[in-house]
C-alpha cells in the first residue's frame, strides 16, 4: 500500500539531493572542522558553505548563523540569552497559540517570578495587534512571536511587530520553524533579533536547527564548552548534517515559488474538494493569509483520532487538530484559543502538503475522505 504523505508540518521527507550531499561527510570526509590541519580544514570549509545557504535563504549574513540541534534549542537559546543579558528586564511577550517549544519555555520563566503576556487570538487564529501593542514596555527582556502556526498556518505580521518591539527598545524573537522555506525571510531590512528555524521541516533530517542572531544583538550561550560556532554554541559540529541543512535551505529558495503557487493550488483543491462532499465542516484559520502548504479542517461530530486512524488503513498520513490522548478529550490549545465549537474542534485534522505532493495523491485523498467521514458519524457519540 503506497503512503500518502500528508503531514509535512510534522516532519518532511529528506530530501534525495541531501541525502546525496551529506553521504561523503559519514564516510571518507570525517575531519573535526576545528583542527588545524587541511582535513580538517577540508570539512570546515564545506561548514562555511552551508552556513552562507542558510543566511541566503534567511536573507541574513553568515556570522549570524549559529547551527543548534534542533528549533526547541534555539527557542530556549533564545529566551537563556534574552534573559541573562537583561537581568534588569523581568517581562516577556508570547502568544496562546505558540508550539509547545516556547509555550514550556515561557511558562518556566513565568515560574522563575518573570511577567508573562500570552496574547490572545480571534477564531481565524489572528494576534489582537492592539493587546500587544498595550503590552509592549520599555521592561519587557523578550518578544516571542511565531512567524506562522503550526496548526491552522496562520501567518502573523511578525516584521511589523518586530519594528514596534524596537521602538521600545524591545528585543525581538520569532519561532519561524513552519515557516522558512515557505514564505520570503528578509532578516537583514527587518527588525527581528533571532530567528529559530529546523532542519527537519525543510527537508533536512532531524536533529539539526538554528538560530539566527542578528549582529549586534548581545548574546550569552546556553551550551558553553568549546570555541565552537565562535563561541556561541559548544560542542563538536554535527557536520554531515550542518552539510545537508545547507543544501536543503539551497532548495528552498529555488523551490519557494513552486511552493507558493502550485502547492498552494493543491492545497486549496483537496480544501474544496472536502469542503464541497462533506457536510458540516470548516476551515479553522485565516484562510487569506497563510502558508501555502496548510489545510486545518473541522469536520463537525466526529472524533479526530477515529478519523486518523481509518485514513492510516487507507495509507493517508495526517495529523489532528485535536492534542487528544487517551483518556483525554481536550481539543489542542490552539483551537481553544480560536473559541472553535467543541463539536468542530474535535474532530479537526490538519493536511500539509510538500513540493513532493502530487495531484494523484490529492485525488486519493479526495475520493477516500468522505466516506471516512461518513461512516464515523453513524456511530458518532456527539449529537448536535
Amino acid at each position: 500500500m503506497k503512503t500518502i504523505y500528508l503531514d509535512n508540518n510534522a516532519t518532511t521527507a529528506v530530501a534525495p539531493e541531501v541525502r546525496d550531499a551529506m553521504l561523503p561527510y559519514l564516510g571518507e570526509l570525517y575531519g573535526n572542522p576545528s583542527s588545524m590541519h587541511s582535513f580538517g580544514g577540508r570539512v570546515a570549509g564545506a561548514v562555511d558553505e552551508a552556513r552562507q545557504r542558510v543566511a541566503d535563504l534567511l536573507g541574513a549574513r553568515p556570522e549570524e548563523i549559529i547551527f543548534t540541534s534542533c528549533g526547541s534549542e534555539s527557542d530556549n537559546a533564545a529566551f537563556w540569552s534574552a534573559l541573562q543579558t537583561q537581568p534588569e528586564k523581568r517581562r516577556i511577550i508570547t502568544t496562546r497559540v505558540e508550539h509547545p517549544a516556547i509555550l514550556n519555555v515561557a511558562q518556566y520563566w513565568e515560574r522563575q517570578g518573570y511577567q508573562v503576556t500570552y496574547l490572545p487570538v480571534d477564531d481565524k487564529c489572528r494576534l489582537d495587534m492592539d493587546a500587544y501593542a498595550h503590552a509592549l514596555s520599555e521592561d519587557t527582556a523578550l518578544v516571542s512571536i511565531m512567524c506562522a502556526n503550526n496548526e491552522v498556518g496562520t501567518i502573523y505580521p511578525v516584521e511589523e511587530m518586530a519594528r514596534m518591539a524596537a521602538d521600545k527598545g524591545v528585543l525581538f524573537h520569532t519561532d519561524a520553524v513552519q515557516a522558512v522555506g515557505k514564505a520570503p525571510l528578509h532578516l537583514g531590512q527587518s527588525a527581528i533579533g533571532m530567528l529559530s528555524l529546523s532542519g527537519h521541516k525543510l527537508h533536512a533530517p532531524k536533529g539539526i536547527g538554528v538560530l539566527y542572531v542578528r549582529k549586534g544583538v548581545r548574546f550569552r550561550p546556553l551550551l558553553r564548552g568549546g570555541h565552537q560556532e565562535n563561541g556561541r554554541r559548544a560542542g563538536t559540529e554535527n557536520v554531515p548534517y550542518i552539510i545537508g541543512l545547507g543544501e536543503a535551505a539551497r532548495l528552498a529558495a529555488a523551490h519557494m515559488e513552486d511552493e507558493r503557487t502550485r502547492v498552494a493550488r493543491l492545497r486549496d483543491r483537496l480544501e474544496s474538494g472536502l469542503l464541497a462532499a462533506i457536510p458540516d465542516c470548516r476551515v479553522n484559520g485565516d484562510t487569506e493569509n497563510r502558508l501555502p502548504n496548510t489545510s486545518n479542517i473541522a469536520f463537525k461530530n466526529v472524533e479526530g483520532e477515529a478519523i486518523l486512524l481509518m485514513l492510516d488503513q487507507l495509507g493517508i498520513c495526517a495529523s489532528s487538530g485535536s492534542a487528544c490522548t487517551s483518556g483525554s478529550l481536550e481539543p489542542s490549545h490552539v483551537l481553544r484559543a480560536m473559541g472553535v465549537p467543541f463539536t468542530y474542534a474535535h474532530g479537526s485534522v490538519r493536511f500539509s502538503l510538500s513540493r513532493y505532493t502530487t495531484e494523484e495523491e490529492v485525488d486519493f485523498t479526495l475520493r477516500h475522505v468522505p466516506s471516512v467521514i461518513e461512516t464515523l458519524r453513524k456511530i458518532s457519540p456527539f449529537k448536535g
